[in-house]
C-alpha cells in the first residue's frame, strides 16, 4: 500500500546561509589584518587535516593570523588588479589564490617563516581515494593483532579470513593495497586497523609580499600568478 503523501515529516529547524554579510566580514577581517602585520604569505596544503591545522594555528597565534576559505573572497579582499589592490603590487598575492591554498599573515621575521613551514608535517591515516604511497600485503596464516570479533568486520572488507580455535587467520595472501594507486573504502579501512599511516599533512609557501618587496617561491598557478 503506497504511503500516504499527508504524513511526510516537516523539518521546523531553520538554517542561515552564508550569504553577503559573511562574505563581507571575511573582507573586512582581511583588510584589517593587512594593516596589522608586516607580511603576507600565500600557503598551500596537501593532505589536509583541521585539528592539525588548528594546532598549528593556535601555536603562531600570537604573532599572526591565518585565513582559508573561498579563494574569490580572499582575491577580492586584496584586490584582484592593479586598479583595486589595496596596497601596491598587493594584487599579486591575489593572482596566486587557487585551487587548496590560504592566506598567512605575521609579524614573524621571513627566515623563522620560511623554517616553520618547512619543517612542519604531521602523518595521518590515508583516506578514501589517496594514492598509496607503498605496497601493503598479509601474507597467509594467523593474524594475532586482531581479536576474534573482529573476523566479521574483516571479511566485509574483502580479506579472506577464517576463525581457527578463535584465532583470526588469514586462508591466503591477501594484498591490501599497491603503491601509486588509490585507495579503496576499504583497503583505507584496513590501513587504520593495521595502525599504517600514509597521509602527510604538509604546508608549503607560495609566495611573500610586505610593503617593500614581493618573493615567489613555488610555481603553484605559475600561469595565474604571472605579475602584470
Amino acid at each position: 500500500m503506497p504511503k500516504s503523501k499527508r504524513n511526510r515529516p516537516v523539518t521546523l529547524s531553520k538554517t542561515t546561509k552564508k550569504g553577503r554579510n559573511h562574505k563581507e566580514s571575511i573582507v573586512n577581517s582581511i583588510r584589517q589584518a593587512v594593516d596589522s602585520y608586516n607580511s603576507i604569505y600565500v600557503f598551500s596544503f596537501e593532505n589536509m587535516r583541521n585539528q592539525k591545522f588548528k594546532e598549528f594555528r593556535e601555536q603562531l597565534k600570537s604573532s599572526s593570523r591565518f585565513f582559508l576559505g573561498s579563494n574569490k573572497v580572499m582575491q577580492v579582499s586584496l584586490g584582484r588588479s592593479v586598479a583595486d589592490e589595496i596596497r601596491p603590487s598587493i594584487h599579486k598575492v591575489s593572482k596566486l589564490l587557487c585551487g587548496d591554498t590560504g592566506l598567512y599573515l605575521t609579524n614573524l621575521p621571513k627566515e623563522e617563516v620560511q623554517r616553520l613551514f618547512e619543517e612542519y608535517e604531521e602523518y595521518d591515516f590515508a583516506r578514501t581515494g589517496s594514492s598509496a604511497t607503498e605496497k601493503v600485503e598479509l601474507k597467509e596464516g594467523p593474524l594475532d593483532q586482531f581479536t576474534h570479533e573482529m573476523e566479521p568486520f574483516l571479511r566485509k572488507q574483502g580479506m579472506p579470513v577464517r576463525l581457527n580455535k578463535g584465532v583470526v587467520e588469514l586462508v591466503s595472501d591477501f594484498a591490501v593495497c599497491e603503491g601509486g594507486n588509490p585507495l579503496s573504502p576499504e583497503a583505507a579501512r584496513i590501513l587504520r586497523l593495521l595502525g599504517i599511516k600514509m597521509a602527510t599533512f604538509r604546508l608549503h609557501l607560495i609566495c611573500r609580499w610586505s610593503p617593500d618587496d614581493f618573493e615567489f617561491y613555488e610555481g603553484l598557478c605559475l600561469s595565474a600568478g604571472e605579475s602584470s
